[in-house]
């Protein structure tokens, strides 16, 4: 009976949110009235992780100088169960209705064109020989940002992609697959709202989109299900058997009869109902390399966050680890990989080892062709307030990654200054606390930005973004007073010694094209010989974007990454510049951007870059995911 009872209340809460996040989009593009600020929030979350972000958000608590953020998209449907989005959509919309109405209407140079063969709405910007396809096909103006693609190791014309979505309603997860290298798309709601969580609730939202192929071919997706009013939580993942390419996918459990016809069980990396544990920003990774002693494993990261532990400053956010090696089915018991140094993390920890490296976020896992494991994230356990830093652990190939003793100490990468200015700022819709790069509103978090990636003799290359460069006039502290130029800039170092040590910094742009410009999150893939490292990010400096704030991505070519010359080679991957999304054009989508977007190298070293892009269809200002190749490498 109580179970019963439980499962019949969940609508009751969620559904006027869930009907509110449907119709925003639409009342946009119709031209409606704005909606109606009320005069009640919604109830508070459950979960105190949520709560708490929500109370940051809204100005209610200050975040600690050593405290990592909850994901945008996790913050993204948060704000809009909580009716915040629709409080801050109710403020621009008014005094901007003749834009909104028209979604901006901004023209882009490129011509749009119709791609047959396609599923749903197709679009493709061209421009010479250079091309850009939308990715996902979702026929409305709802939002799609941060993004992951995936190739098969056995045919470079597969290939997975992810993002977050807002199709259904709250900001959920999507998926889709490509049969032609990505010339034409079709996606998917993944299968994973029939799971039911601890508490008997299904979940209203997904973030932060996965996916990865194993050695034979076999995909996998996954995503973090939440219910923005309940305590629950998990971390889970679906499966695509070999023939089937990414085009639907279902349980990963193969000793069910009909498998690829089942939905459930769905492999369960993680799952809690503790009001004081959120487990956040996820990834997986599948062994590819046929000849690693660990082949078709399937690894998971993420970060814990814990509030109230009773030690230390009182919570933590360790990243945490699981694996399978039943293709998904299965999922090991999570360990804490981030481990303890007293040489880096010195202070905060919400640990009863004072040097513990537990104040974390965003992790990223790859595998080496030897079965090692290598992780790279962000950490905060130090004492001054924005001068964090890029760590790295990894387990070797012949130890039991199950056991937090196989794992190496963290290692510093580098510093990862997080220094851009801090929102509110009306104008351009960069929140609360935020760290923005005027006269964009997106919020740029730092450590999102790592990547790794890892050549055929384990050396490693890691790539990241931050504002040590930013200097005046735009270093304020205050994203109101602060203008561009905006010198924050992309970097990357390499290791020969398996992560022990590092090399220096090395600026990819450190004067932009035409001079300080923003050069932000960052994507990145090595070739399997380790000769070029493919970098590609978002780029203010074509054009006069860097003082109205449109962008484009430029993919860097760094030949010999491990040398001690080095010339790199650009290329504009976007066939024009992506408008400013700001309240003024888009009311519901501005501020948010995703955390991270995605590059991948197929077997011929070509390098398939996915990014959230402003240029919406028929001149709107709305994002979607668009993709590119490079055509040699």
């Amino acid at each position: 009976m109580k179970m019963k009872t439980r499962l019949w209340l969940v609508p009751a809460v969620i559904l006027p949110a869930l009907v509110l996040a449907l119709s925003w989009p639409r009342s946009v593009t119709r031209g409606d009235p704005a909606p109606q600020n009320k005069s009640t929030e919604a109830p508070a979350p459950r979960n105190r992780v949520l709560a708490r972000a929500l109370d940051i958000e809204r100005g209610r608590l200050r975040p600690e100088k050593h405290e990592p953020r909850l994901s945008s998209g996790t913050l993204r449907a948060l704000l809009a169960a909580s009716g915040e989005l629709d409080k801050r959509a109710a403020e621009v919309i008014a005094p901007n209705a003749a834009a909104v109405a028209t979604q901006g209407a901004v023209q882009s140079e490129s011509e749009p064109l119709s791609n047959k063969g396609t599923q749903g709405c197709a679009n493709v910007f061209k421009s010479g020989s250079l091309t850009n396809t939308r990715v996902n096909q979702d026929c409305s103006f709802r939002f799609q940002a941060e993004e992951v693609i995936a190739i098969n190791p056995n045919d470079s014309r597969n290939l997975v992609a992810g993002q977050n979505d807002g199709r259904i309603g709250l900001n959920n997860c999507g998926y889709d697959w490509s049969f032609d290298g990505g010339k034409t798309w079709g996606d998917l709601v993944p299968p994973f709202w029939g799971f039911f969580l601890n508490d008997f609730h299904t979940a209203d939202g997904c973030s932060d989109p996965t996916a990865s192929f194993d050695a034979r071919g076999n995909a996998y997706v996954g995503g973090i299900l939440f219910d923005v009013f309940s305590e629950a939580n998990a971390i889970v993942v679906a499966k695509s058997n070999s023939d089937i390419g990414g085009a639907f996918f279902h349980s990963p459990r193969a000793a069910l009869s009909f498998q690829t016809y089942r939905n459930t069980p769905l492999g369960v990396v993680v799952s809690d109902d503790d009001p004081n544990i959120f487990n956040d920003k996820e990834l997986i990774v599948a062994d590819t390399s046929a000849g690693s002693p660990k082949a078709n494993n399937v690894y998971a990261t993420w970060t814990r966050i814990t509030l109230n532990t009773g030690t230390g400053v009182g919570f933590k956010a360790p990243i945490n680890f699981s694996q399978s090696t039943n293709g998904g089915a299965t999922w090991s018991p999570s360990v804490e990989i981030s481990g303890a140094n007293a040489a880096i993390c010195t202070f905060g920890s919400g640990s009863t080892n004072p040097n513990a490296c537990d104040d974390d976020q965003a992790s990223f896992p790859i595998v080496g062709p030897d079965g090692t494991i290598n992780v790279a994230f962000g950490n905060f356990n130090t004492p001054g307030a924005g001068i964090n830093q890029a760590l790295f652990v990894s387990c070797p190939a012949a130890a039991d990654c199950r056991q937090a003793a196989n794992w190496t100490a963290p290692v510093k990468i580098n510093d990862l200054i997080d220094l851009q200015p801090l929102g509110p700022d009306p104008a351009t819709g960069c929140g609360l606390f935020n760290g923005c790069l005027p006269p964009n509103g997106y919020f740029v978090p730092q450590e999102s930005s790592i990547s790794i990636s890892v050549d055929r003799d384990n050396n490693l290359y890691a790539v990241w973004a931050d504002f040590r460069n930013g200097g005046p006039p735009c270093n304020t502290g205050d994203a109101t007073t602060s203008t561009p130029p905006c010198n924050n800039d992309v970097f990357y170092a390499f290791s020969t010694n398996r992560g022990a040590t590092w090399s220096d910094a090395i600026n990819l742009a450190p004067l932009g094209r035409f001079g300080p410009a923003a050069q932000w999150q960052p994507g990145s893939a090595v070739t399997p010989a380790g000769d070029v490292l493919w970098v590609a990010y978002y780029d203010r400096s074509y054009g006069d974007c860097e003082f109205t704030g449109c962008n484009d991505i430029t993919l860097a070519k760094i030949a010999q990454p491990r040398s001690q010359l080095h010339s790199p080679q650009y290329s504009r991957l976007t066939t024009a510049s992506m408008p400013n999304l700001v309240p003024a054009n888009n009311p519901f989508q501005f501020g948010f951007l995703g955390d991270y977007m995605w590059v991948a190298v197929d077997r011929e070293g070509r390098p398939h870059v996915v990014w959230a892009d402003t240029r919406g269809r028929n001149g709107a200002v709305e994002e979607d995911i668009y993709f590119a190749r490079a055509s040699t490498p």
